[in-house]
């Protein structure tokens, strides 16, 4: 488990969001600035359950799937700068705006979730983020979510 704060492994990002597979889509989070952003990496692979349906003969990754891996980006970001781990926070969306999608993103492609925080420190945080493949811009949106430490 990573503990210096400047970025996250699986086993931490497991510790802090309660996202399992096949909807864990955050595989590593790195440049962590603790209470202002975080960079998540996504190996897109082939043999992710929506790639079945979305579409046949032509794989391409949800816009909303793209969102709720920047979403959950921000809530490693949250969890490594509220000193949260163990599973303890859910993370509800209050409200996503301005998304934007310009490329599309597909199996074999890296994404890089880049989140910046624009308010938070309690309960409720909202975020700006930007999707990249390759340097090439994949997708943008603000979000906001609330944290819930109710879980545990």
């Amino acid at each position: 488990m990573t503990t210096d704060k400047t970025s996250a492994d699986l086993e931490t990002i497991q510790s802090i969001l309660p996202h399992r597979y096949p909807f864990l889509l955050v595989d590593k989070v790195v440049d962590v600035e603790i209470n202002k952003s975080a960079v998540g990496i996504k190996n897109v692979t082939f043999n992710e359950p929506h790639f079945q349906g979305h579409f046949p003969g032509k794989p391409i990754m949800p816009g909303v799937t793209i969102i709720e891996a920047m979403a959950q980006t921000a809530g490693v970001l949250v969890g490594l700068s509220m000193d949260i781990y163990d599973n303890r926070m859910l993370i509800y969306f209050m409200s996503v705006e301005k998304a934007k999608f310009r490329r599309m993103v597909v199996p074999g492609d890296v994404l890089k979730m880049h989140v910046a925080a624009l308010r938070g420190g309690g309960k409720v945080w909202k975020f700006s983020g930007r999707a990249e493949v390759d340097g090439q811009l994949a997708c943008t949106a603000e979000f906001t979510a609330m944290m819930d430490l109710g879980k545990g």
